[in-house]
């Protein structure tokens, strides 16, 4: 019964595949559910999902609390699971879905940790001196981490949106810079960059032009994957942009990921008196998305756009 569970399983996720879900998506759901998994196997090899009822999700439910301190891991291992069953009831596998009748563990969100202004202002005054570097390849690099913290800070974009973002997403116009973002179950919609994204982009484009050319390469992504000699591919994925962050973090001893910094771009937004309706769709969350943990810390953050603009002309003075 392992090995069907298994077919189901794969079956499950290609569906999930089809719909359009994000590659990030579909590793968190294989995620959760070999948790599943593991619990069932180590349970009885030979169990038939057909039987699983729920005296069977009481009993994972409990295995979930001692496993998990964290009540949003569990909530996720079992939205996913009901998920799963949905999936098994409409291919007739079982009868119901028992993972329904059993309550999720409520949504607790995280008291916001926005990377700090000062270490935005280090990051960014690195990346700035270090456009000087002489090799092309180092200098295109950098100005693609240059936008990559525009994106994030400047927009609050996740690393998903980022990875497949195209030359066709950005709009650069009377209104000021702006990149669209598109989701499978909503109309696409755009959100502001920082006016000084649209000088760094117009250095950025012709030398990536040149160094794909250089190297055969024909993309349309705004980001790319390169190693310390060439471009590989168009586009950057999110564990990409994870590490560059990292590296940027390791080199300066500081404690920006790119979740810090987008929650700095929410405070920055809300410093701005951004409404919180504009706010939430420009993150792509739902009207229910509580903000109420930013409005309780913004007056503690310190904020302070004009240091991008202001920071690179003068690194650039006389380019």
């Amino acid at each position: 019964m392992a090995k069907r569970l298994l077919q189901l399983e794969n079956a499950f996720f290609q569906l999930l595949k089809k719909k359009g879900r994000s590659e990030n998506t579909l590793k968190n759901y294989r995620t959760d559910i070999e948790c599943f998994n593991q619990y069932l196997f180590g349970l009885n090899p030979d169990f038939d999902i057909k039987n699983f009822n729920l005296t069977e999700m009481k009993d994972y439910g409990n295995y979930l609390q001692e496993k998990y301190t964290s009540d949003n891991s569990r909530r996720r291992r079992v939205q996913a699971l009901r998920i799963f069953f949905d999936f098994l009831v409409g291919e007739e596998v079982v009868s119901g879905n028992p993972v329904r009748e059993v309550p999720t563990s409520p949504k607790f969100l995280d008291i916001p940790r926005p990377t700090p202004f000062i270490e935005v202002k280090a990051l960014w005054t690195h990346l700035l001196i270090k456009t000087k570097e002489k090799s092309e390849l180092e200098k295109l690099t950098l100005l693609r981490n240059q936008l990559v913290i525009l994106f994030i800070y400047g927009a609050g974009l996740k690393v998903s949106d980022l990875a497949n973002l195209r030359r066709e997403h950005i709009f650069i116009d009377k209104l000021g810079p702006r990149v669209m973002i598109s989701h499978p179950k909503r109309d696409p919609y755009t959100i502001p960059l920082p006016p000084i994204f649209e000088e760094i982009y117009k250095n950025y484009t012709p030398l990536l032009e040149s160094k794909k050319k250089e190297t055969l390469l024909l993309f349309n992504h705004v980001l790319f994957n390169a190693n310390p000699h060439k471009i590989l591919s168009g586009g950057l994925s999110p564990r990409g942009l994870e590490l560059v962050l990292e590296d940027l973090r390791k080199k300066l001893k500081i404690s920006l990921t790119p979740k810090s910094l987008r929650q700095a771009c929410i405070f920055k937004w809300m410093t701005q008196s951004k409404a919180e309706g504009l706010i939430k769709e420009w993150l792509g969350v739902a009207p229910s998305y509580s903000l109420k943990g930013y409005r309780e810390y913004k007056k503690e953050y310190i904020y302070n756009e004009t240091f991008l603009s202001d920071l690179y002309h003068y690194y650039n003075k006389g380019n």
